[in-house]
């Protein structure tokens, strides 16, 4: 008996060193997954501040290219604004000047002051106006009517009805033009 209860004895122990290792195998085990979850929430956390910070500049350009789109003749407008003023200037001359020589004269210089610097705003801002002399062109001339000319050959422009308008190299408007037959 006292054999058996030696073996019972040595069986309890082994049992209770193997449910030790296996706790402690279990501990380690949870230990790994308790630092593995802490890892993963470190990593999501920054994932959603990084998606954040994403969602935040793609909104940050999208307003800056809304505004640049918005304001991108600001420029431009502000430089005709000296045109506008030198129209509405000479529009006071007419009303204050009766109607003689002297002010059809003050009117027609105000009136080239005001294109010369119109013309010399658009070119500033690459608007140049289109070149009508000598062979017909479609990419930047608009056949209106065909003309008899003796002083030009067939296709040639005779006669520009009006101006085009090119900003760099796009067209803004063709001229519109008379060929000859």
């Amino acid at each position: 008996m006292a054999n058996n209860e030696e073996k019972i004895e040595n069986r309890e122990e082994l049992e209770s060193q193997e449910n030790e290792e296996v706790q402690d195998e279990t501990q380690e085990e949870n230990n790994e997954l308790k630092e593995c979850q802490e890892e993963l929430a470190k990593e999501k956390e920054k994932y959603i501040r990084a998606h954040a910070d994403f969602e935040n500049m793609k909104k940050r350009i999208e307003r800056e290219k809304h505004n640049a789109l918005i304001y991108a003749n600001e420029a431009f407008a502000k430089d005709l604004l000296t045109v506008l003023d030198t129209f509405e200037n000479a529009l006071k001359s007419v009303e204050q000047v009766e109607a003689n020589e002297e002010a059809i004269s003050e009117i027609k210089k105000g009136m080239s002051l005001t294109y010369e610097q119109l013309l010399s705003i658009l070119k500033k801002h690459g608007v140049e106006e289109v070149e009508c002399e000598g062979e017909f062109n479609p990419e930047f001339h608009q056949a209106v009517t065909q003309m008899d000319s003796d002083e030009h050959e067939s296709g040639e422009i005779v006669q520009v009805l009006q101006k085009g308008y090119k900003l760099k190299e796009r067209l803004l408007r063709p001229s519109m033009v008379a060929t000859c037959k």
